[in-house]
């Protein structure tokens, strides 16, 4: 399938009073190795965010902890700040040389973060907004009401949550109005089942990260394998069709910094599974 032919044909979500389509894309990879510093070439990071767009991908996800700082930085080089894109970032992670990914969740930390962001990203108002990791030294209650607290400022737009139980959820929503959660989910992994069906319950946006998490889908390779050979697609491809058939909620952001990727990710939102392979695939991990 040529690129002309490529386009994001999944079906859209409304985020707050923003459109998009269900398939995203995860800015993770822009960055170096170990998602740290600068990739060892800048354009082409660039030109993938552009394609993305140009293929009719509207939601881009990314954080402040990315580089730190750099996928952020190469998406306002790539996009600006555009009104028919929705760009999430998220805050509340420390980096460090070794790669570690450090929580910290204090309201003074998050509050001057989202000035990073802000500027980084060109833009006067982040359009959604995601805390992204608990974190057990501070209270929740408090690092969401910073969230909420930004909002009411209008410098975020929406708030999203991550990495959350039900319960964590649900003490999210008494203090602001959650349009996202965004949680480790896949074919295989669906540990966070019981959020998913909160966020189906109440139309809120689901963004599974590590949708098509490599080492998850080889456990089922036979039958991704088998269904994909019936449609001249991949296993990647086949299991990005499963999420979206999943749950109308369920938003996935598969990253790459390769074009060639990309194209492969957004042509999945052309495969047409079966009710039957839809079902074999959801019996899979259960």
């Amino acid at each position: 399938m040529s690129s002309n032919t490529i386009e994001n044909e999944s079906e859209t979500f409304e985020i707050g009073e923003t459109t998009v389509h269900r398939l995203g894309f995860g800015a993770m990879r822009l960055c170096g190795e170990d998602i740290i510093g600068a990739p060892d070439d800048e354009d082409t990071a660039r030109e993938v965010v552009q394609h993305a767009v140009d293929l009719g991908v509207d939601l881009i996800d990314t954080a402040d902890s990315y580089g730190p700082g750099v996928s952020e930085r190469l998406i306002r080089q790539a996009i600006g700040d555009r009104d028919d894109v929705l760009v999430a970032t998220k805050a509340g992670l420390l980096r460090n040389r070794e790669g570690d990914w450090l929580a910290h969740g204090d309201p003074d930390y998050i509050r001057n973060q989202v000035l990073t962001s802000l500027d980084r990203l060109g833009t006067d108002t982040i359009d959604l907004y995601q805390f992204h990791r608990p974190d057990e030294d501070v209270p929740y209650e408090d690092s969401i009401q910073t969230f909420a607290e930004l909002q009411d400022d209008g410098l975020v737009d929406q708030v999203g949550v991550s990495n959350v139980s039900v319960e964590q959820l649900e003490t999210a929503r008494e203090h602001v109005d959650v349009a996202t959660v965004q949680n480790r989910y896949n074919l295989d992994d669906r540990s966070s089942a019981d959020v998913l069906e909160v966020c189906e319950d109440e139309d809120i946006g689901f963004i599974p990260w590590a949708p098509i998490d490599g080492d998850d889908l080889d456990g089922h390779g036979d039958v991704l394998d088998e269904i994909a050979d019936d449609h001249d697609a991949t296993r990647r491809q086949v299991a990005l069709a499963w999420l979206l058939d999943h749950s109308d909620v369920v938003l996935p952001i598969p990253g790459t910094s390769d074009p060639e990727h990309l194209e492969s990710n957004v042509a999945a939102t052309q495969l047409s599974l079966s009710d039957d392979e839809v079902q074999r695939l959801t019996d899979v991990a259960e």
